[in-house]
C-alpha cells in the first residue's frame, strides 16, 4: 500500500537520498547490492529515496530497467518508507512507466527535468497534466536544467495531482519569489544537495536531497534537524564540512570541460568508502580516474573526521 499525498509530503520535509544503480563489470544492474544500499540508509535514520533519478543514472537504463530498480527499491523498504520513482520522456513513454510503477506502490512519481531541445511553459504544464490524468500517485517535478517564469512556477504548483517541487535552479530568488507565489499546499524541495540548504531554506524549502548524504546520512539528518531549530550557526558548519566533497563532484574530471561530469562516480566512490555499494557506471558517464580516486579517499578521511568532530 503506497503512501497518501499527506504522507509523502511529510517525507518531503526531510532528506531525500538518491538509491544509485550499482553495475557489474559487464554493464549489468547489481540489485542485490541496491537492496543492500537502501536497507542501510533506511536504518541510519533515512526514509524518503529517490530510484531512477539522475544520480541513479535514470537516462541510461532502459524502461524495463526503470521497472525493475523501482521494484528492487520497493521492495527492500519498510512501509513507511517513502519512495519517488523517475518519470520522464516522451507522453506516451511516461504513461506507461507511471503506470508499471502504480503497479509497484510506488509512493510518488518524480518528474524527471524536460530533456528536450526546445520546451514551451504552457505546453509543459500540460504535459504535467496529463500524467496525472494518468494516476492517483502524487506528483512531484523536478526543475532543472531551464529558466522557468515565476508564473510557469505559480501555475506547476496547481497542477492537481503536484504535492511538491523537486527546485534544482541557482536562483534563490526565484525559488522565493515562486513559493511566495504558488500554492501553500505544495512542499518546496531543495535539488542542490547541502551547499544550497542553508540558504534556500531561507527562501521557502522545507527539506533537501542528498549530496554527501547519499552515502554519509547521518550529516544530512543533522543538517536538516539543525535548520528545522533555526540552529544557524549549526547548519553553516555541517554544510561547510561537506563542501570540498561536493566541489569535487562540480569539477569537469579529465580531458572534458564540462562541469559535473564526475559527480555520478564521485559519489560511488563515496559509497565504497562508506563501506555500502558504489558499482560501475554507464557511458557517458567516466568512472574515476586514479588520481581522481586518490583525492577522493583524502577528502573522504577530512569529511570523516569532521564528522565525529561535530556529530559523533
Amino acid at each position: 500500500m503506497s503512501l497518501s499525498p499527506k504522507q509523502v509530503q511529510e517525507h518531503l520535509r526531510g532528506v531525500a537520498v538518491g538509491l544509485l544503480t550499482p553495475f557489474d563489470d559487464s554493464g549489468s544492474i547489481e540489485h542485490s547490492k541496491i537492496t543492500e544500499n537502501a536497507v542501510a540508509l533506511y536504518e541510519s535514520g533515512i526514509r524518503t529515496f529517490l530510484a531512477t533519478a539522475n544520480i541513479s543514472e535514470y537516462h541510461s537504463l532502459s524502461q524495463q530497467e526503470r521497472i525493475d530498480v523501482a521494484r528492487t527499491s520497493v521492495d527492500a523498504l519498510p512501509a513507511d518508507a517513502c519512495v519517488l520513482a523517475g518519470v520522464g520522456g516522451s507522453t506516451k513513454d511516461a504513461i506507461e512507466l507511471i503506470e508499471a510503477y502504480d503497479d509497484l506502490d510506488v509512493d510518488a512519481m518524480m518528474i524527471m527535468p524536460p530533456d528536450h531541445t526546445y520546451i514551451h511553459e504552457r505546453a509543459l504544464l500540460d504535459y504535467y497534466c496529463q500524467l496525472d490524468a494518468a494516476t492517483e500517485t502524487p506528483l512531484v517535478p523536478y526543475v532543472r536544467g531551464f529558466d522557468p517564469s515565476i508564473d510557469y512556477l505559480k501555475r506547476l504548483t496547481h497542477v492537481d495531482g503536484v504535492v511538491g517541487i523537486k527546485y534544482a535552479l541557482k536562483d534563490p530568488v526565484k525559488l522565493g519569489e515562486g513559493a511566495a507565489a504558488g500554492s501553500d499546499d505544495v512542499v518546496w524541495v531543495g535539488g542542490l544537495a547541502e551547499p544550497c540548504s542553508v540558504s534556500y531554506w531561507a527562501e521557502g524549502i522545507e527539506g533537501f536531497s542528498a549530496g554527501v548524504s547519499n552515502f554519509r546520512p547521518e550529516v544530512g539528518l543533522e543538517l536538516f534537524d539543525a535548520l528545522q531549530a533555526g540552529n544557524w550557526e549549526r547548519a553553516q558548519k555541517l554544510r561547510n564540512i561537506c563542501m570540498p566533497y561536493q566541489r569535487f563532484r562540480d569539477e569537469t574530471g579529465q580531458d572534458n570541460t564540462i562541469p559535473g561530469a564526475i559527480s555520478v562516480s564521485a559519489v560511488k566512490k563515496g559509497l565504497e568508502l562508506a563501506g555500502l555499494h558504489g558499482g560501475n557506471v554507464r557511458p557517458p558517464i567516466r568512472p574515476l580516474q586514479p588520481d581522481e580516486e586518490a583525492r577522493a579517499e583524502e577528502m573522504y578521511a577530512e569529511l570523516d573526521a569532521n564528522i565525529d568532530r561535530l556529530i559523533s
